[in-house]
């Protein structure tokens, strides 16, 4: 399975973590600097858990999808890599678990890859996010 594991992490291609443009600046330029061991200061886990969380965004996800990093089969590759955040000891660090986790289910699908880039499609998981939040408020 993929995920961290004892402190040790699968290697799968970092030169496809697109930048998410919700990334703070320090971010981004360990992002560019991944071959250094130390990441800038920050932990692999800690950049998968601030790219993973951008996929919760349709509009980001849309955003992927015209740049054609979801046809790229090393790209979806470290998507399902990713998935290993569904599991209970890595969801507890999500914000958005179910929209972030759902995501990363969609995108194994290649009819959703292509749907993606269909405006209502991206229009009808932001108003089914919007929808989710604010029956989550009235819950509470």
């Amino acid at each position: 399975a993929g995920g961290p594991t004892g402190g040790e992490f699968h290697q799968p291609s970092h030169k496809y973590i697109p930048l998410c443009p919700l990334v703070t600046c320090a971010v981004r330029v360990t992002l560019h600097n991944m071959a250094d061991s130390h990441y800038g200061g920050y932990t692999r886990f800690e950049l998968e858990l601030e790219f993973v969380q951008c996929l919760s965004n349709p509009l980001y996800l849309n955003h992927l999808a015209t740049q054609k990093l979801l046809d790229d089969p090393e790209f979806v590759a470290y998507l399902a890599y990713l998935q290993y955040f569904a599991e209970p000891k890595y969801i507890k660090y999500l914000s958005y678990p179910g929209p972030t986790i759902r995501a990363l289910e969609l995108l194994q699908q290649e009819r959703f890859r292509k749907d993606i880039l269909i405006p209502e499609t991206v229009a009808r998981m932001a108003e089914e996010g919007l929808q989710a939040s604010a029956d989550g408020l009235r819950r509470d």
